[in-house]
């Protein structure tokens, strides 16, 4: 009993930790004034609400381009940490353990001195100021984490199941798309959901190789939090935490909808 009492405590500073920032942040976008030291705010304000949907005009199309660069984003690097990791988990080739440690070189270098060199780059590619550009970008910071994910999928789920239907008479890609996929779809989709909010959360990289040009919705919001108007910050940040927990839950319904009841893996 001792230990379930210690295991709901936890369990409730954990949510108390995460549920009372966002709290702060929704009271926040509608205060005007909240002195130090009182524990709720002092004056309310809509001022927040009016720059957001009145005085700001292009907050949708900034919306769409930021979730368009996030989804496309989400997409390229699942299917290509997929693909990485399917190459990691089941074949041999030469140079394989230096892929595996460049698949998560960018966590070793700061990010700051990553985007200078991506900018570079880009700027001589003729990638920097364009869209495409934003999103290869922000595709090779997420990657990192889409590997990783994949790469523990793919070994848990084995090949097992794959290599039964193709001796059942089944083709390569049949058995890849109806047998190996839906055991890999809550990987793909935690992959896709991590990758999403790495892109729709990244200002830094966006403001260099987008050059101002490709405006998102980070972009917009950071401006309010350096000046210190909390009132608009978290009136973004609202808008921001919604579109984000959006995201979310449709890719959790996709996992309901699409995934086996049951899902065991098997090791080589």
């Amino acid at each position: 009993m001792g230990g379930k009492r210690v295991a709901k405590l936890f369990v409730a500073l954990h949510v108390a930790c995460v549920l009372v920032p966002l709290a702060i942040v929704v009271a926040w976008a509608f205060t005007s004034s909240w002195p130090w030291p009182e524990l709720l705010p002092q004056s309310f304000s809509d001022r927040g609400i009016v720059e957001l949907f009145v005085t700001s005009g292009d907050l949708g199309s900034v919306l769409a381009t930021s979730i368009g660069i996030s989804l496309a984003v989400a997409v390229l690097s699942t299917v290509i940490a997929a693909m990485a990791a399917r190459a990691l988990a089941f074949h041999r080739f030469f140079g394989k353990e230096l892929f595996r440690f460049s698949t998560v070189l960018p966590f070793l270098i700061p990010a700051t001195v990553f985007a200078m060199g991506v900018q570079v780059i880009f700027l001589r590619a003729g990638l920097a100021n364009t869209v495409f550009g934003v999103v290869l970008a922000h595709t090779i910071v997420a990657l990192p984490y889409a590997i990783t994910i994949m790469s523990e999928v793919t070994a848990a789920a084995g090949k097992k199941f794959e290599q039964q239907a193709r001796v059942s008479g089944a083709g390569p890609v049949r058995a890849l798309l109806e047998v190996q996929m839906p055991l890999l779809l809550p990987g793909l989709l935690s992959a896709a959901s991590l990758s999403y909010i790495t892109s729709f959360s990244q200002y830094f990289l966006t403001l260099l190789v987008g050059g101002g040009t490709v405006k998102t919705f980070a972009l917009t919001m950071f401006p309010y939090l350096a000046s210190g108007d909390r009132t608009i910050a978290s009136a973004y940040g609202v808008v921001f935490m919604v579109v984000t927990l959006g995201v979310f839950f449709l890719f959790e319904l996709l996992l309901k909808r699409f995934s086996p009841a049951k899902t065991e893996y098997f090791t080589d």
